[in-house]
């Protein structure tokens, strides 16, 4: 290998170039020894193979197989959703990488670390000659010791990379891989203040040091426990934990999941997250990074890479460094901008440090008894509030019932009635799990979770069902929207459905099925659609329980713009009604995105019209409650789907949603200078199903609670603080004992 080192020293050493080394030419199979499928299936018939480095983590390296196209090929592909031009692997031991021959012609294979233990890929060269495979072999050698080591290979002499060559079995000792026990398990008992032995054999993603505080609730401060060793280990089945350590002794270990709150801080460079314990107790922590800028970038980037594998059980490696760097991108904090009030930035720089304000002086005054409508049966309660385009009724669906609430002259909610016996035309009673009004809130679209390929119309001035509207007899209606955001407050006749993977316009007033064929896409992934949302015009914003979000300028058409996963489910979608911001709802946060294409040939139109630039995809920027907040409240953060406040006239400048006692409102306007965490917030005594604004109205917000619907003032919400959340006092417990017992 000496032969490459002058030649390999000229591109390892400059930590600008993207790609080490690269084969322009090969064909990429998988491979399945045993297997009685295709045992050698061809996945790129033209490819390139390239080592490429990871700019976000220092000293790793991707193998990426990019397929290659000839002119035209590409424009012959319908929908690029479908589209997979690249493969990437983490370039690590564990790929068993090897170099060898296929009838005479060079090759490289590789385990498939998702596939079976018996899969591999081969990526055979065409026209390479032996020089050039050795150097490609040397140059992979070379990564998986940079990996390992965390040290730059350039004086690594050619035995120090025997390690890493690939020996058959029958040459190697042994290998037994252990099986790990998770938290849960008895083996992996969690022991206040010691190690939790099973993580010993974790490999550490990133580790660096960095300062530890967690939040006091009875101070109201976060309280810093001094210089700590932080580490994200990963071990396998995609389980990754997060500790930090000083002393030789072992501080925390919180397991890394979807349920964390995390939150990143650039300008600080921190890092803040939830923990609820076996005592179901939730608490708040930090680390500041205060070495080099470099420190919290590795964190984040191995944070982000094992919070994103937990989540789809899937190798980061496997997706497209374009991708990588969108999702990496959620992560980044909006820079305080310049704003007039001080009082503002002054509140900024405190809650950094969650400096909390001081409590209101004066407990809150309830608001008037409220019209109580008559008990829900045993284990029932309501869902799916739907609040009126015209006149001032809100419906609930409460079990197989529809509940109706009026606006009274003091602006409470009057319980007004209830339709009884929502049942099919065969007289089947149901429980309704997706409502929608329409023409004109003289009608109600129902959905009934019994049969999948109809809707039902229900009369609501008659009170009952009229008409069912079978749709298509193999496809299901999952999803339903206005054909444009304010259709339901004309006599529009057509709406929008989707099913897991198509979308489609249905006209009831068609014979026979109501699916209109030629506006009707059915995709061939496992797209999952989980929500539909339409602008004013009718383009439409549509998420999935993948994560993803597609944004289409009409029906029948593909995507113009696909947004990659962050790793959690979409549950809901809305959008403005010029189709200019889009905010989507997981469990933990709220997910906003500009569909204005900043630069580029298409620089002023929206992601509906035109597809973005690879290199200038839109930047997601993540709604989400502080983590001191989330301890006050105590329990897991579910947030109901969030919605837009909604005007004919005038432009949406309030988010609303809910998540267990507690509604949250965003004022829209300061979300868009960059203030992503100034929400205000109130609590019920009942748990929050749904809320949204009454129509046409930025102030008012109707709630629905488990057994009754209320109405409150925007102004009524309140800074969170330990008051406005209602955080019962606990005993105060020494620092020490918190951080040493925090599993």
């Amino acid at each position: 290998m000496n032969i490459f080192k002058s030649l390999i020293g000229k591109v390892w050493q400059d930590p600008n170039a993207a790609e080490v080394v690269k084969i322009t030419a090969g064909q990429l199979y998988l491979v399945r020894p045993g297997n009685i499928r295709t045992s050698r299936e061809c996945i790129y018939n033209d490819a390139m193979a390239t080592i490429r480095r990871v700019s976000a983590v220092e000293h790793h390296f991707q193998l990426v197989i990019t397929r290659v196209y000839e002119d035209g090929d590409q424009e012959l592909l319908e929908d690029e959703d479908e589209t997979d031009e690249e493969k990437t692997f983490l370039i690590a031991e564990d790929l068993e990488f090897r170099g060898g021959e296929t009838d005479g012609e060079p090759n490289f294979v590789w385990r498939d670390l998702q596939g079976d233990v018996d899969e591999f890929y081969e990526y055979v060269t065409v026209g390479a000659n032996e020089p050039t495979r050795a150097f490609f072999e040397t140059c992979m050698y070379r990564a998986m010791y940079e990996r390992k080591y965390k040290t730059s290979a350039d004086n690594v002499s050619d035995e120090e990379l025997q390690e890493f060559i690939w020996k058959a079995p029958e040459e190697a000792a042994p290998v037994h891989r252990k099986k790990v026990a998770t938290a849960e398990s008895p083996k992996g008992k969690s022991r206040a203040g010691g190690e939790l032995s099973h993580l010993l054999s974790f490999p550490a993603l990133v580790e660096r040091e960095a300062s530890l505080y967690f939040w006091d609730g009875e101070e109201g401060e976060f309280v810093e426990h001094g210089v700590v060793t932080a580490k994200i280990l990963k071990g396998e089945s995609f389980e990754s934990w997060l500790t930090a350590s000083a002393d030789g002794q072992q501080l925390l270990a919180h397991k890394i999941a979807g349920n964390m709150n995390q939150r990143w801080t650039s300008k600080m460079r921190s890092f803040t997250w939830n923990h609820l314990g076996e005592d179901q107790i939730m608490t708040s922590w930090v680390l500041r990074f205060t070495g080099a800028p470099e420190d919290y970038d590795a964190f984040l980037q191995a944070f982000t890479q094992a919070l994103w594998e937990t989540l789809y059980q899937t190798a980061w490696g496997k997706i497209k460094t374009d991708e990588q760097n969108y999702i990496l991108s959620a992560n980044d904090d909006v820079e305080m901008p310049d704003v007039s009030d001080e009082e503002e930035d002054e509140e900024a720089v405190q809650s950094e440090l969650g400096v909390e304000e001081p409590s209101d002086s004066e407990e809150e005054s309830e608001e008037e008894e409220e019209d109580q409508p008559p008990p829900l049966a045993k284990g029932e309660h309501n869902s799916q509030l739907t609040v009126g385009y015209r006149g001032d009724r809100t419906y609930v669906v409460r079990g197989s019932k529809i509940g109706y609430f009026t606006r009274g002259s003091d602006h409470t909610m009057k319980y007004g009635g209830t339709i009884d016996g929502i049942t099919t035309t065969k007289g089947q009673e149901f429980r309704p799990n997706k409502v929608m009004l329409h023409d004109q809130d003289t009608k109600m679209i129902l959905k009934n979770p019994g049969d999948p390929h109809s809707l039902y119309s229900l009369d609501l001035e008659r009170g009952k069902i009229v008409e069912e509207w079978k749709v298509h007899d193999d496809i299901t209606v999952d999803h339903i929207a206005p054909e444009n955001k304010f259709a339901p407050t004309t006599h529009e006749q057509t709406l929008v459905g989707a099913s897991h993977n198509a979308l489609f316009r249905i006209d009831p007033r068609v014979s026979g099925t109501k699916m209109v064929e030629s506006q009707f896409k059915q995709y061939v992934s496992k797209n999952k659609f989980s929500g539909v949302a339409t602008t004013r015009s009718g383009k439409l914003a549509v998420a999935s329980e993948k994560g993803d979000i597609r944004l289409f300028d009409s029906i029948g058409k593909i995507a113009k713009t696909a947004l990659p996963p962050l790793g959690d489910p979409i549950i809901g979608i809305d959008v403005t009604a010029d189709g200019r911001y889009v905010v989507a709802t997981t469990k933990t946060y709220l997910l906003l995105i500009d569909t204005l294409i900043g630069e580029g040939r298409y620089a002023g139109s929206l992601g509906f019209d035109r597809s973005f630039p690879a290199t200038a995809k839109p930047i997601p920027r993540r709604l989400q409650l502080r983590g001191e907040h989330v301890a006050y409240m105590n329990h897991d953060i579910s947030f109901s789907p969030a919605r837009f406040n909604q005007s004919e006239t005038d432009s949406e400048n309030a988010i609303v949603t809910s998540t267990g006692q507690f509604v949250i409102a965003w004022d829209f306007n300061k979300v868009k200078k960059g203030l992503l965490d100034k929400y205000e917030i109130k609590k019920y005594e009942d748990l929050v199903v749904q809320d949204n604004f009454r129509f046409g109205d930025d102030k008012e917000i109707i709630v629905a609670l488990a057994n009754n619907v209320v109405a409150v003032n925007k102004q009524q919400l309140k800074r969170p603080n330990r008051a406005s959340l209602g955080a019962p006092r606990r005993t105060s417990r020494s620092h020490s004992g918190i951080v040493n017992a925090p599993f």
